[in-house]
């Protein structure tokens, strides 16, 4: 198994303390399940150790029985699950935003994701056994190891949500346990959530009548307007970040490549959180025309993106590439960062543009 130097050398590190990185475009692409050591790494504080032999999760609150549960108490007394889900976070391609103006947070290009089989016990399964009250009005709320500017890693997630069949409490990522920066020994996977919403590293779960009052649920990941800013935000009024919205990504070739005058391929992904991409445009000239590439999706994974490609004939000169992604429901993205331009960098879903020279 590869140490945690050596898969640091294989991402775009943008933050040593607390360890945040993206994947490389290209790496991102090669693969529609995401090599763990290749995974982006989101983290708000620090890494903590933690020994298997002494874990243990505490399920408590609106639910008849306090559960007090080791790994090999979930992986024994529920059955295992596997899904193929992708991981965003909200705030990938930042850096877009951050080209129009200044934003807080990490600089994330497009590499701020990645698709995993994830292998562990529903959290419905879970909850059940700990007799929970089910109503529309109750919050699963996760307490985690790691600690941010003094207080533990905390968000919630509708009760709705965490009852559904693809939200998991999971052990595994690709059939191997959990790398230590992607949660071992346990973390939650909400998918079609931002990544905010699948804690690492999980400590306590509490069905409560309220969202977390911690500052990651009640205070953070927040969508405001544009002319909000970082002194003017009242969290009260921001829009709270769960579903992610349509994206679309162009992965090969990179920002600035120099190209064979002729019959070149493009390649990248699409995602949208809860609704199926059917269909993705991309464009040789800036948006003035269209062609629809070729889509490939994952039938059984309906919470994972979809690969696209297509080859477009390009003449001598610069081109701008550009990629749109529809939904089945009939939606597609805005233009330009501009559009949806937020202090916080957070859901930059504009077309994806590249420049590249062709020769």
């Amino acid at each position: 198994m590869s140490n945690l130097v050596e898969r640091k050398a294989r991402l775009i590190v943008h933050g040593e303390t607390p360890y945040n990185a993206e994947t490389p475009l290209v790496r991102l692409r090669a693969a529609y399940r995401t090599p763990a050591d290749d995974f982006y790494v989101r983290s708000h504080g620090d890494l903590p150790a933690i020994a298997e032999d002494g874990f243990r999760l505490t399920v408590n609150s609106a639910v008849t029985t306090v559960l007090e549960l080791s790994l090999h108490d979930l992986r024994s007394n529920f059955p295992h699950v596997v899904v193929t889900a992708t991981m965003q976070c909200a705030g990938n391609r930042r850096a877009d935003m951050r080209a129009i103006a200044p934003v807080s947070g990490d600089p994330w290009d497009g590499g701020a994701i990645g698709t995993a089989d994830w292998t562990g016990v529903r959290l419905a399964d879970v909850l059940r056994e700990a007799g929970i009250h089910e109503s529309a009005d109750l919050h699963a709320a996760f307490e985690s190891h790691d600690t941010v500017e003094g207080h533990p890693y905390g968000a919630s997630i509708p009760l709705a949500k965490a009852l559904a069949q693809e939200t998991l409490l999971a052990f595994a990522m690709n059939g191997a346990p959990l790398l230590p920066e992607h949660g071992f020994p346990l973390r939650a996977v909400v998918p079609g959530y931002a990544g905010v919403r699948s804690p690492k590293w999980l400590k306590r779960i509490t069905v409560q009548d309220h969202p977390s009052d911690n500052p990651i649920q009640a205070n953070d990941y927040r969508l405001y307007a544009p002319d909000v800013t970082a002194e003017t935000a009242d969290p009260a009024k921001g829009h709270t970040i769960n579903t992610m919205p349509l994206n679309a990504v162009i992965c090969e070739p990179m920002r600035g490549a120099e190209l064979k005058a002729g019959t070149n391929r493009i390649r990248g992904y699409a995602i949208s959180g809860d609704r199926a991409v059917v269909r993705v445009d991309v464009s040789g000239d800036g948006g003035r025309s269209w062609a629809q590439a070729l889509l490939e999706h994952d039938a059984n994974a309906p919470f994972a993106w979809t690969f696209w490609t297509i080859d477009l004939n390009l003449p001598a000169g610069e081109h701008e590439l550009a990629v749109r992604a529809w939904d089945e429901a009939g939606q597609t993205q805005s233009a330009d960062p501009d559009d949806t331009w937020n202090y916080k960098g957070y859901l930059c879903t504009a077309w994806h543009r590249v420049r590249v020279c062709v020769a």
